[in-house]
C-alpha cells in the first residue's frame, strides 16, 4: 500500500531531534524550552487535592468553569479587555492544539496566511493541513521588526489570516505601539483574521509592556488570543493553553477542538484556576526571567558568541559569526557533539533555511546549570 504524505517536506520537529542529541552525547540542553528547575510546592499540591477530591473525570468540552473565569478576570485586569467566560474562552491540550484549532477554524482551501519568519514551526503545518497558502514576511534582524509596509504589499483578496507571535520565538523581540498602530491601519479595512500567539505574555524585559491582541477591540473583534500555563506556571509538561475569542469564532473554533482533544486534563484545570488567585506567581515572572537573562548574559561575556538583542521569552540568541562559518544546523550539532552543549538553529524557522550565524539558548533553567553551559561556551 502507498501513502501519500500530507506533509511530505516535514520530518521530526528540530526540539525532537535537538534533544535526542543532547541525551545522546550527555550534553546540557539548553535547545528545548522547558524549565528544568521545579514547580511552585502549592500549584503541585493543588492538583493532588482535586485528584483526591474526585475531579478525575471529563471536564467539559470549552473547559471548567472556574478556570474560564479566572481567566477572564485576569485578562480584565491586564488588558481591559472583557471576555464572556461561558462563550469566548476555551481551555486546550497546550497551546499548539489552540493553534491548530484556530487555523482550521477559519482557512480553507486556497486561502492566503500570513507568517513572520522565524515562525514557530506548527504554524505552517497547519495551514497546509487546512489547505492554505502561506505567504511569507521576513522580520528584520538584529532587533527582528517587522516592515509594515511590506505586509501591506503581501495583503491581497485571498488574505484570510494573518500569525503574530509576541513575545516571539526564537527571536526575542516584541511588538510596540507603533507596530500595532501600524497593524490597524493595513487591517482594520479587511476581512482578514488574527491569531495571536501570546504564549510568553507574562516574560518580557526592560520595562517593556506587553502589547495584546486583546487590549484593542477592534483587533480583539477579529483574534484569537492564545496562551499558555505551561510557560507561565513552568509546567510545560502539563499542556493547558487557552483561546481568547469572540463568540462567534469561538464557537467555530470549539468545533475543531471537541474533535481534537475534546477536554483537558480536569485536576489540572482546577488547580490553576485556585492558583490564578495569586497574581505574584505571574506578575513576578519577567523579573525573575530577566534575572536569568542578564546572569547568563554576565557569564559568557567573555566568549567569542555576541548576544542578539532580546527583549522577551527564555530564550537568548547568540551570533557565533566570529567562531565558525559553518551553516547553524551543522554548529549546532558539532556544539552538542563536541563542547556539550545542545542549542536550536534559528534556519529551520524559515521556509527557505535563512541562516544568521546564530543559535537559541534557553535560560529557563537553575543558575548552576547556566554556569556550567556558560563554562563550555566560554572555552571554545
Amino acid at each position: 500500500m502507498k501513502l501519500k504524505s500530507k506533509l511530505p517536506d516535514i520530518g521530526v520537529t528540530i526540539f525532537t531531534r535537538m534533544t535526542a542529541l543532547a541525551n545522546e552525547s550527555n550534553a546540557i540542553n539548553l535547545s528545548q524550552g522547558f524549565p528544568d528547575f521545579e514547580v511552585a510546592p502549592e500549584l503541585t499540591g493543588l492538583v493532588y487535592k482535586y485528584m483526591q477530591n474526585g475531579f478525575n473525570q471529563y471536564a467539559p468540552m470549552q473547559g471548567v468553569m472556574p478556570l474560564r473565569e479566572r481567566i477572564a478576570e485576569k485578562t480584565f485586569r491586564l488588558y481591559g479587555a472583557s471576555y464572556d467566560p461561558g462563550t469566548e474562552i476555551t481551555v486546550t491540550s497546550g497551546a499548539t492544539e489552540a493553534l491548530f484549532a484556530a487555523i482550521a477554524a477559519v482557512v480553507n482551501k486556497g486561502d492566503e496566511v500570513i507568517v513572520f519568519e522565524p515562525a514557530f514551526d506548527s504554524y505552517v503545518p497547519a495551514v497546509l493541513l487546512s489547505g492554505g497558502i502561506p505567504k511569507y514576511i521576513k522580520m528584520k534582524p538584529p532587533y527582528y521588526i517587522i516592515d509594515w509596509d511590506e505586509v501591506k504589499d503581501a495583503v491581497s483578496d485571498r488574505t484570510r489570516l494573518m500569525i503574530l507571535n509576541s513575545p516571539h520565538n526564537p527571536t526575542g523581540s516584541v511588538l510596540s505601539k507603533d507596530d500595532i498602530s501600524s497593524l490597524r491601519k493595513i487591517i482594520l479595512e479587511t476581512n482578514i483574521f488574527i491569531i495571536s500567539d501570546e504564549v510568553y505574555e507574562h516574560i518580557i524585559f526592560d520595562g517593556i509592556s506587553h502589547e495584546s491582541m486583546a487590549g484593542y477591540p477592534d483587533l480583539a473583534s477579529r483574534s484569537f488570543v492564545i496562551s499558555s500555563f505551561g510557560k507561565t506556571y513552568h509546567t510545560t509538561g502539563w499542556k493547558v493553553g487557552y483561546c481568547l475569542a469572540p463568540k462567534t469564532l469561538s464557537a467555530e473554533f470549539q468545533k475543531v477542538h471537541q474533535f481534537l482533544t475534546f477536554s483537558t486534563n480536569t485536576p489540572v484545570q482546577h488547580a490553576y484556576a485556585e492558583f490564578l488567585k495569586n497574581e505574584k506567581a505571574y506578575l513576578g515572572l519577567s523579573g525573575f526571567y530577566q534575572e536569568k537573562r542578564n546572569r547568563f548574559l554576565s557569564l559568557i561575556k567573555n566568549s567569542r558568541f555576541k548576544p542578539v538583542p532580546c527583549r522577551g521569552t527564555y530564550f537568548q540568541m547568540l551570533d557565533y559569526s566570529s567562531i565558525s562559518d559553518e551553516p547553524d544546523t551543522v554548529f549546532a550539532k558539532r556544539l552538542t557533539v563536541e563542547y556539550g552543549v545542545a542549542a536550536i538553529p534559528p534556519s529551520v524557522f524559515y521556509h527557505r533555511n535563512d541562516d544568521h550565524k546564530a543559535l537559541r539558548f534557553c535560560f529557563a533553567k537553575k543558575d548552576e546549570t547556566l554556569e556550567k553551559a556558560a563554562e563550555k561556551l566560554c572555552r571554545i
